[in-house]
């Protein structure tokens, strides 16, 4: 089953605390997304591994990343992006992942900016790209 990209939305919150107590606001005007989960792995292939990679079981270095891109269409939240890349501080996000109980969901915990890009040109909208990555655990919570 396919799901509308339109379900797939970035909230940041309003910085009161905890993943729990947050109040979320969509950040307006992204059109693209992409997230990213990684899990860094440690090689422990010795020469007794008959040149067959091996890998330490468990996760050794998990981290999330999040890039996006779309039209600057609301001050209030291009500005709250603006503050938080210039101020350095992370703020909760929250990620809803289209899908069923199996694959969709929101994921929610703390990111730091690492890019903020706006772009323009005279015969068109102004634009604006973004990263993120995670700065400790995420929470993941699956749809209902």
């Amino acid at each position: 089953m396919a799901y509308s990209g339109r379900i797939f939305l970035l909230k940041v919150g309003t910085g009161t605390g905890s993943v729990g107590s947050e109040t979320w606001t969509t950040i307006a005007g992204v059109t693209e997304n992409t997230l990213t989960i990684n899990d860094q792995t440690v090689d422990v292939t010795t020469k007794d591994s008959a040149g067959i990679r091996q890998l330490l079981d468990g996760v050794i270095l998990q981290s999330m990343a999040m890039s996006g891109s779309g039209v600057v269409k609301d001050d209030a939240s291009f500005k709250t992006l603006q503050t938080l890349m210039t101020s350095g501080a992370a703020r909760n996000f929250q990620i809803t992942v289209p899908g069923d109980n199996t694959a969709g969901g929101t994921y929610a915990g703390p990111f730091k900016i690492t890019s903020l890009e706006m772009t323009g040109s005279h015969d068109g909208a102004t634009q604006f790209s973004f990263s993120l990555e995670s700065q400790t655990a995420i929470t993941y919570t699956a749809a209902t």
